[in-house]
C-alpha cells in the first residue's frame, strides 16, 4: 500500500521568530532529518497536519512528503502541541531509507470479546501489554496489531508466539515467550474462594485443638 502524501514547502530561517510568523500564515514548521543526510526545514499546510492527526495512528504511519518534485519518505517522530490551544506547533520527521526497517511500538487491539466464552462466564480481559515493540519494515508499518479472542476460556493466556503477525514484523524481544493478555476471574470470585478455604481451614483447626484437649484431660 503507497503511504499517504504530505505536501511540504522548503523554509529558510529556523528559530522561534520566524516560527511564529509562520503559524500566523496557518503552516506548520517541520524538520525532517536522518538517513546520515543534512536535516531539511520544511512547513505543512496546518488544514493538511490536523486531517492526518485526527486520522489516529499517525506516529506509526511512514509518509511521503512531497517537496515541490522531490519526496522524502518519513515516520513522524514527535510532535510539539500548544499547552492552552492543543494545535499543533512543529513536527519532527525521521528520513527513511530505502528497503530500511526500524523499531516502533504498536497498539494491540482486541476482537470477538462478545464471543469470548471466558468473558461470558464472568471472566475479564486481563491485558498485560497494550502495546508491543516490533520490528517493521519502514514502509509497511502496521496501525495496529489485532487479536481474536473469541474462543479463549477462563485462565487461558495469549502469548507472542500465537499471534498471526503481518509479514516482515517480528518482536524486539525475542529471547523469552512473553505474555499479551489473559482471561482472568473476578476478584470476587478468587476473594470467595480464598475466604471459604481459610474457614476450612479455621474449623480444621478448632476440631483438632479440641481433640488435643479432650485428650489431656
Amino acid at each position: 500500500m503507497a503511504n499517504p502524501v504530505l505536501k511540504a514547502e522548503l523554509r529558510e530561517k529556523a528559530g522561534k521568530g520566524s516560527s511564529r510568523a509562520l503559524r500566523r500564515e496557518d503552516k506548520i514548521p517541520a524538520v525532517i532529518y536522518g538517513d546520515k543526510k543534512e536535516p531539511t526545514l520544511v512547513t505543512l499546510k496546518q488544514v493538511d497536519l490536523m486531517k492526518e492527526l485526527h486520522k489516529g495512528g499517525f506516529m506509526n504511519t511512514s509518509y511521503e512528503v512531497q517537496i515541490g518534485k522531490d519526496k522524502e519518505t518519513v515516520l513522524p517522530r514527535d510532535v510539539q502541541f500548544h499547552p492552552v490551544t492543543d494545535w499543533p506547533l512543529h513536527v519532527d520527521f525521521l528520513r527513511l531509507a530505502k528497503g530500511s526497517s526500524l523499531n516502533i511500538m504498536i497498539p494491540i487491539h482486541f476482537i470477538g470479546e462478545e464471543e469470548c466464552p471466558g468473558i461470558k462466564t464472568g471472566g475479564i480481559l486481563n491485558v498485560v501489554r497494550h502495546e508491543v515493540e516490533f520490528s517493521c519494515p519502514a514502509n509497511a508499518i502496521p496501525e495496529a496489531i489485532e487479536i481474536d479472542i473469541s474462543e479463549l476460556d477462563m485462565n487461558d493466556s495469549i502469548h507472542i508466539s500465537t499471534i498471526k503477525l503481518p509479514e516482515g514484523v517480528t518482536p524486539v524481544i525475542d529471547d523469552r515467550d512473553f505474555t499479551i493478555a489473559m482471561i482472568s476471574a473476578p476478584s470476587g470470585l478468587k476473594s470467595s474462594g480464598t475466604d471459604e478455604d481459610e474457614d476450612e481451614e479455621g474449623t480444621e483447626t478448632e476440631e483438632e485443638g479440641t481433640t488435643e484437649e479432650g485428650g489431656e484431660e
